[in-house]
């Protein structure tokens, strides 16, 4: 058997097979039009390897779980547990070891899920292929499919390789999984595309996945598998690194440096306690263990988790689903949408959005297919059927059509080609009905064909004998006429005027057709090229547009009053993106780049580019994942929404990814963050909303939590520092710790959205979660904390209370201080001195009831004495304690109404 030849990698052939004659590439790939006999066929199996995208290697579980532990705060909860454990408290131990296992246990579900990406691809290639073998067709497997097979396509079948087509008739294919190009484009085979093409303009390919909506085709395979296109993109999928988040980020930073500020001070208090005089070596050991467990907020990881447990949820009551945990407090950082145009920004149906003839321009309104909408003429409502022209080139547009429409669920669907559709609801919309495709049958047609592009149909008269109806592009129509229809009859015609008419309507972003009509002979019953070519009348042109969703429109307004930047990268052709950018308002006039503009770029450029250009057309895989890249080089944090398996890669490598839940690809949903269950582009505003509303609620959870543990720490340094008795126990510690961690600081994740959160620019990546304004709030309050729980310790004792009356009375101090605390550290960018601020949400009130409850068994029951060392405690010293409270809040509001002032007038000398 001759060896087979070795077929070059597609990154590097690939650009070149559509550049060349189908009869070089056969013989390139040493085949033949009848196909390769099934001995050279496996060969060629054994040789590339089956038709099928390549597994990549995963983690096992077990490692995927040990992964979820690695992380430093996680190691010091552990350690936590210990300790507590050591010092006989087992309680505590196993609720700080379930906040552990409940985190890993959320990571490993979600990691899971976002490693089926790769399987969604896979899917696309389907599972069968026609295929000439020894000149007869058969029908296998696609994974069987190999280079220089001569594969057969039909409307309905699914591409199973990259191949360049042999033959050719009246193909057309869907791509937009591949390019973003929101119809199906024309194939041919006749004519050779230069190399530099982009992907969306190789009209000489089919490509593995894509979908033959029309027509019939012969195609010689040249790449398969890992070589294909698709292939290309699943491998740029699984080299992706999926960026850490943020919070994440922020968090791993905040853990370090916490855990090692808490481990010094415990150690140095340890040193100072076991060498001086006030401590045996045993109780500087215990003071230690309680200084750990005092400084260690055990509890804020799992608030934190529920605290984005709880974004997702009402995410999902707008129609954005999470698949990503931590994605929720990321969105509340975007600074950057970069959005795919159609399906997205669009709504991926086409729209007739102007008709012109002779006499005048009509604009044409409505939504997608449904028949609902009206023809104005310098902003006046028309009715259509009462200008001869304009209702018979509507009339060409209902016959000269093989589109049907159907109602689906409540809304129009087209069956056939968008664009035609698109025709048949604008032919509607005009007043015309179905019945006129009887009443006027047709008779025979003239397919569309990419060499002579257009389409012709014959159709039974009415009282002249047949009529030729005939679509296509303006230019070849412009062509075949000999006269134009106005309202006083046939006058003569100016090619420059229409060509004029149809740059304006292409500068608009639409698609123009033209539309012309010829009578023929009587007892005409076929229609040949001949007939149509010379001899016929102009009707006019229609311009139809993938429109822009109106809430979009609406959307990319408050992105922008947000601080956010809007970006279209799409695969369409420069002037429709630019067009429908116009019309969102992405700028009022946008720069514009493709994608062979990017290619020339060096990374300067590149990231240049990215920061000042709003719209980037005909755009490859490739050029988004660069684009996203560069602008993540600069602290940008990034959102890329998309649908199709062209968006995977850049879906991945963005800090969200951002996919349609009703026409995404699954490769497109399993490599994103979020999906969007509605395809709606203002969900994503509402998102960002929330996501700034978590931000916010995670902040004052930090914000209220940190104190608390600060001031117990504080607390029991200052009595170790003066050799005093501790004025609060370490399993009293843990009581405050364990009650109001759940019951107080679990209230702070319900807070909703503060006003103007959208009008506030998007926080800077480098912003420490612990911000200097945070740290001095946490040192401020701490020190209130430790005043007010030595003040009523103090006045115990001098009173001559017990020491467990006075400790049962330090404690509830702290426990009251954090609960009037928590109602001034729910407003963080706003006083807590109002009405609003008085009565609190729901769940404060409840959380605030429940820490009542405890504290009250806390203090009086006598089980509950016996377990922590309480005593019950006088009136006096509850009102003492109710004092401790008020005062905080008072010195804290102060505080923070002469930070706001300060900040004010620093933001005015700026201005000025």
């Amino acid at each position: 058997m001759p060896d087979t030849p070795s077929l070059p990698d597609t990154a590097a052939a690939g650009a070149r097979w559509h550049a060349m004659t189908p009869d070089t590439v056969l013989e390139q790939l040493d085949a033949g039009r009848e196909g390769l006999s099934r001995e050279d066929a496996a060969a060629r199996l054994e040789q590339y390897g089956p038709n099928r995208l390549e597994t990549a290697r995963r983690r096992s579980r077990l490692a995927r779980l040990v992964a979820q532990l690695h992380n430093l705060l996680i190691y010091a909860l552990i350690a936590a547990a210990f300790l507590a454990a050591a010092i006989g408290h087992v309680i505590d131990a196993v609720v700080i070891a379930a906040v552990v296992i409940v985190n890993a246990a959320i990571g490993y579900i979600q990691e899971g899920r976002a490693e089926r990406a790769l399987d969604a691809i896979r899917g696309m290639i389907d599972p069968h292929a026609a295929v000439l073998r020894d000149g007869k067709r058969v029908t296998i497997p696609a994974c069987e499919v190999v280079p220089g097979d001569i594969v057969l396509l039909e409307a309905g079948d699914r591409v199973p390789a990259d191949m360049r087509l042999v033959k050719a008739r009246s193909l057309r294919a869907d791509e937009a999984i591949l390019t973003g190009e929101s119809v199906p484009v024309d194939k041919t085979c006749a004519k050779t595309v230069p190399d530099d093409a982009p992907l969306g303009d190789r009209h000489t390919m089919a490509f593995s996945g894509t979908l033959i909506t029309a027509g019939q085709a012969t195609g010689v395979v040249v790449a398969t598998g890992k070589a294909s296109e698709l292939g290309r993109i699943s491998a740029m999928l699984g080299e992706v690194e999926r960026l850490t988040t943020p919070l994440l980020r922020q968090m791993n930073l905040f853990a370090r440096q916490l855990t090692i500020i808490i481990l010094g001070m415990a150690g140095l208090v340890f040193v100072y306690a076991a060498f001086s005089q006030h401590y045996a070596f045993d109780d500087a050991f215990m003071a230690m263990i309680g200084l750990i467990v005092a400084a260690i907020p055990e509890g804020l990881p799992a608030v934190m988790t529920i605290t984005l447990a709880i974004g997702v949820q009402r995410m999902a009551g707008r129609n954005a689903i999470i698949r990503r945990l931590p994605a929720v407090e990321t969105l509340g950082a975007v600074s950057v949408i970069c959005s795919d145009k159609t399906g997205t920004l669009t709504r991926n149906e086409m729209m007739v959005a102007a008709a012109a003839t002779g006499d005048a321009l009509w604009q044409v309104s409505g939504t997608g297919y449904a028949p609902d909408g009206e023809f104005t003429r310098d902003g006046s409502p028309v009715t259509a059927l009462d200008d001869p022209v304009l209702a018979e080139l509507c009339r060409a547009a209902l016959l000269c059509n093989d589109a049907g429409l159907r109602v689906v669920d409540g809304t129009h669907a087209v069956d056939g080609d968008p664009m035609e559709g698109a025709l048949m609801a604008m032919a509607l919309k005009a007043g015309l009905e179905e019945a006129e495709r009887e009443r006027l049958a047709r008779i025979d047609a003239i397919p569309f064909d990419p060499r002579h592009r257009y389409m012709a149909t014959l159709h039974k008269g009415e009282e002249n004998g047949p009529v030729a109806y005939v679509k296509g592009a303006p230019e070849r129509i412009l062509d075949m006429c000999a006269a134009q229809a106005t309202a006083e009859g046939e006058t003569g015609l100016d090619p420059a005027v229409w060509q004029e008419k149809a740059e304006q309507l292409a500068l608009q972003g639409q698609r123009v057709l033209a539309f012309a009509r010829k009578g023929l002979p009587a007892g005409t019953t076929e229609l040949n090229e001949a007939d149509v070519e010379t001899g016929l009348v102009l009707l006019g042109i229609t311009g139809l547009i993938d429109p822009p969703r109106p809430e979009a429109i609406e959307a990319v307004a408050e992105c922008r009053r947000a601080g956010i930047a809007v970006k279209m990268i799409t695969g369409d052709h420069a002037g429709t993106a630019r067009a429908i950018a116009i019309q969102l308002g992405l700028a009022e006039a946008p720069d514009v780049m493709t994608g062979q503009d990017l290619d020339k770029l060096d990374a300067d450029g590149l990231a240049m580019a990215a920061r000042k250009t709003e719209v980037f057309a005909r755009t490859s895989p490739e050029h988004k994942l660069r684009l996203v890249e560069a602008m993540q080089a600069d602290g940008s944090v990034i959102a890329m929404t998309g649908d199709g398996v062209n968006d995977a890669p850049a879906l991945k490598r963005a800090d969200v990814g951002i996919a349609m839940g009703k026409k995404g690809t699954e490769a497109a949903k399993e490599a994103s963050e979020m999906v969007l269950a509605d395809d709606n582009f203002a969900s994503i505003v509402a998102a960002v909303r929330e996501g700034r509303t978590v931000y916010d609620n995670l902040t004052k959870v930090i914000a209220w939590t940190l104190p608390t543990n600060g001031g117990e720490a504080l607390t029991i340094i200052l009595a170790i520092a003066f050799g005093l008795t501790l004025p609060i126990s370490p399993v009293q510690i843990l009581w405050i710790n364990m009650v109001t961690a759940v019951a107080l600081g679990l209230t702070l994740a319900f807070e909703p959205t503060e006003p103007n959160a959208m009008r506030r620019p998007p926080r800077a990546t480098g912003t420490h979660i612990l911000s200097g304004r945070l740290l001095w709030r946490v040192v401020f309050v701490s020190i209130l904390m430790v005043i007010g729980t030595f003040g009523v310790y103090f006045w115990a004792v001098d009173n001559g209370l017990p020491l467990e009356a006075a400790r049962t009375l330090a404690v509830n101090a702290i426990v009251v201080m954090e609960i009037f605390y928590l109602f001034s550290v729910r407003f963080a960018h706003g006083t807590s001195m109002t009405w609003r601020g008085a009565l609190g949400t729901r769940p404060v009130l409840i959380g605030v009831g429940l820490v009542v409850l405890a504290q009250m068994a806390f203090t009086y029951l006598p089980f509950m004495n016996a377990i922590f060392g309480t005593a019950p405690v006088g009136l006096a010293g509850g009102a003492l304690v109710l004092a401790a409270g008020v005062g905080l809040l008072v010195v804290v509001e102060a505080e923070k109404a002469i930070a706001s002032a300060l900040a004010r007038r620093r933001d005015g000398r700026a201005q000025a």
